[in-house]
């Protein structure tokens, strides 16, 4: 009996070495790159979630390109994943999209977007629902209507921000704009947006997170979310398809038209799980910008002072006080812009860029497995002495001659190549039109900067506070910013 024991102990030891042995060890048909698996199924989780400063290159990042070089191989969530911080390797797979790379994400952020949301699909079709996403927030429609939306909007939460007096940012600009894009995308009056947004609210903490659907995980409280949401898209899209009235009004409606063409490559399902991603990827990222911004507006007064006249100059020049910004007066915006270009730099909200081989891929003597997760690192990019003087100062002036629209080898704040954000033009503008009225119309001053961290994404532990008014016509620089 005792041999027994001791024989079962011996077999389970010897289970348990094998499978951590083949663990550490992947197969492979060539060399991969250095690096460590880490743990059995938590990998190096733990490491890479761990909080630390928003300031410089995450120290999972850092410490492991000063080990193993600009490519290596880690686990996360489960899933093998090869980390890349060279900017030659990153550009090198924005330009394979499609061929040997396609957009990814891990498994508990495609189970979050949907089976059919936009980062599932390549090649044509995902050209055909870019396409659909840019009717909305291209550049004709910004040229169009949406300009004047965006303007009339932003003087309306100001001016609340104003009565109110003290404002936490952070939440008072994503308001802001989920109510703009829930109106453009489902045609939602404010209160019904708000409801519509409390579901959200639990996304961002399990957009990275192990997929274990058990109560009291970020994971299940993702799952409640997103089934809460898709009953409100579809709860709104049968009521528009039963309505006799065929209305042209918002995004959903022009979707439906898509729908209901036979040669479509649109379907239901497709339509939901894409109107689902568009109304996160719309005010997250950019109302976590905005916020950001107050903090580098608040420290550095030099930065202040040139955007402030930047605005004011516009103002000087127009005919009419009281008019919309027009085309033109946004186009000249070239500090903001620079100022913009700073800010998302810096913010790197995006922790990784995420990919999925699509085939055994070669790169620089290494071998990366088909189906592996590659993570392109913008911060290790944008914080590069070699690429940016003084990476982490705030110098919007850096960007003075350089190109503010496109992604690149050294920027890639809106990612890049055929994946690069269709929502980077609506972001910049909403931004700009903002800081225009933020600083001719009002006086403002932070309050409490909160505590800015990474985890791996951008987290405001207490937000951020302000303290505003509306300005009574002075015109000196104290009033925009007191101190």
């Amino acid at each position: 009996m005792w041999n027994i024991g001791l024989w079962l102990v011996a077999v389970i030891v010897v289970g348990i070495s094998r499978w951590v042995y083949k663990w550490r060890n992947p197969k492979c048909k060539g060399v991969l790159p250095p690096g460590s698996m880490g743990l059995p199924f938590i990998g190096e989780s733990i490491q890479y979630f761990s909080s630390h400063s928003y300031e410089g290159i995450p120290p999972f990042i850092a410490e492991r390109t000063a080990r193993y070089g600009g490519l290596f191989k880690t686990s996360i969530l489960g899933q093998p994943v090869v980390i890349s911080t060279d900017p030659e390797i990153n550009y090198y797979v924005f330009q394979q999209e499609n061929n040997l790379f396609q957009c990814w994400y891990t498994k508990s952020a495609s189970d979050l977007l949907g089976e059919q949301g936009l980062n599932v699909h390549g090649g044509a079709v995902h050209k055909y629902l870019r396409n659909l996403v840019l009717f909305l927030v291209g550049q004709q429609s910004l040229k169009g209507n949406l300009m004047s939306e965006i303007d009339l909007i932003t003087r309306k939460h100001l001016d609340w921000w104003a009565e109110r007096g003290k404002i936490e940012v952070k939440e008072a600009v994503e308001i802001m704009l989920f109510t703009f894009i829930a109106k453009k995308t489902l045609g939602l009056e404010e209160q019904e947006a708000l409801e519509l947004r409390e579901h959200y609210k639990a996304f961002f903490g399990g957009f990275l997170s192990f997929p274990l659907n058990v109560p009291g995980t970020a994971y299940h409280a993702c799952l409640q979310g997103r089934k809460n949401i898709v009953k409100v898209i579809k709860d709104i899209l049968k009521k528009k398809q039963s309505s006799k009235e065929k209305a042209n009004q918002d995004f959903l409606d022009h979707m439906l038209k898509e729908v209901e063409n036979e040669e479509s490559l649109l379907t239901e399902e497709i339509t939901v799980d894409l109107v689902l991603l568009l109304l996160f990827a719309a005010y997250e990222t950019t109302s976590s910008s905005i916020t950001l911004l107050f903090k580098y507006l608040n420290s550095h007064p030099e930065v202040l002072t040139e955007l402030t006249e930047e605005h004011e100059s516009i103002l000087k020049r127009r005919t009419d006080e009281g008019a919309l910004i027009s085309w033109l007066e946004y186009k000249s915006m070239s500090f903001t812009n620079m100022v913009i270009n700073e800010t998302v730099r810096l913010a790197n909200i995006a922790p990784g860029i995420f990919r999925i081989t699509l085939k055994d891929v070669q790169i620089k003597g290494y071998t990366i497995p088909a189906g592996w997760t590659f993570v392109v690192c913008p911060s290790s990019v944008h914080l590069d002495p070699n690429k940016y003087e003084d990476p982490l100062t705030f110098n919007p002036w850096r960007w003075k001659g350089e190109e503010l629209h496109m992604g690149s080898k050294k920027f890639m704040a809106f990612g890049g190549g055929v994946r690069l954000c269709a929502g980077a033009d609506l972001s910049k503008m909403q931004t700009a039109i903002f800081l225009h009225y933020l600083l001719t119309n009002y006086r403002w001053k932070v309050t409490n900067e909160g505590n800015v961290i990474r985890k791996p994404g951008l987290i405001f532990n207490n937000g951020l506070h302000i303290e505003i008014s509306k300005n009574q016509g002075e015109k000196n620089i104290r009033n925009y910013c007191l101190r």
